[in-house]
């Protein structure tokens, strides 16, 4: 197992960790280290995917495991969050439809022998996210604005994306008889 596989596998294993702090109150700081654990995670997401082609280290493990961490790591945060009453639910459903919706897209083309690499306009939405949910941790009283403007940006990103993505790979859907 090469380097960006075990950044991607840490990723993964830390996000019960996360979770376990971003729920807790009785622990002290919990919240930081919450965010601490986040931001290393996120980091990770750029990380393994920079060593990866730098190095040619692409797998199979990596193309199926990567995309597996980032969408674990951010819709448990997400509901996480959803369930300490920190973001809108209708926010964290269009996230994690967008999520299926896409996931379901591409099992379709990999049936028809199609790889959908992702594409900037996923990888903003991604930074976003990543970014929001930081900012939603924290939850500091004078940063709360940060928060709703990162939020209405991931949402119209969420959208933009699905709408791109799907629009460009619009020939998968098409019936080949």
């Amino acid at each position: 197992m090469n380097i960006a596989n075990k950044l991607t596998l840490g990723r993964a294993i830390a996000i019960p960790f996360f979770i376990f702090f971003l729920m807790t109150e009785y622990v002290p700081g919990s919240k930081w280290i919450a965010l601490g654990l986040f931001i290393v995670a996120s980091f990770t997401d750029f990380l393994d995917g920079y060593i990866a082609r730098k190095y040619n280290m692409v797998s199979n493990f990596g193309k199926f495991m990567d995309p597996l961490a980032d969408k674990l790591l951010v819709c448990s945060a997400l509901i996480g969050l959803l369930a300490l009453g920190k973001i809108n639910v209708y926010l964290v459903i269009i996230i994690i439809a967008r999520d299926f919706i896409i996931s379901g897209f591409r099992l379709i083309a990999s049936d028809k022998g199609v790889v959908i690499a992702a594409n900037m306009l996923g990888k903003i939405k991604t930074t976003l996210q990543m970014v929001m949910i930081g900012f939603m941790i924290a939850d500091i009283a004078y940063i709360k604005i940060v928060s709703i403007i990162l939020a209405w940006a991931v949402l119209i990103m969420t959208l933009v994306s699905l709408v791109d993505y799907i629009y460009k790979n619009r020939s998968v859907l098409k019936d080949t008889k």
